[in-house]
């Protein structure tokens, strides 16, 4: 449901070039079926000439109400010229370190 309501709200503010949203809460001390835990990938033209910063606020503006109902969102987000020079490809999650699944 939230996931669903993240990756409607980026369609509906933002014009998209790529983007993947994957639920990684199965990686974390949460029960099964959570939706706490986020990774974005987000390639746009509206990166483009922003920092990082301004980046990561022009998304935290457009989820502003998503934002109030999860835990975390690792956000990878590109202009289309960085994301072709990466070719396509965005960097793995880290393990969790906030507790074993099963604690």
């Amino acid at each position: 449901m939230i996931q669903n309501q993240i990756d409607q709200r980026i369609n509906e503010k933002l014009d998209i070039h790529h983007m993947t949203l994957e639920n990684e809460s199965y990686m974390h001390n949460v029960p099964a079926g959570s939706e706490s835990h986020f990774k974005l990938v987000l390639v746009s033209d509206a990166f483009e000439g922003k920092r990082l910063v301004q980046r990561h606020q022009l998304v935290y503006g457009v989820l502003q109400d998503e934002m109030t109902k999860i835990h975390a969102l690792a956000m990878h987000l590109y202009s289309i010229k960085e994301w072709s020079e990466r070719n396509a490809l965005a960097p793995s999650s880290p393990k969790c370190h906030g507790g074993e699944q099963g604690e």
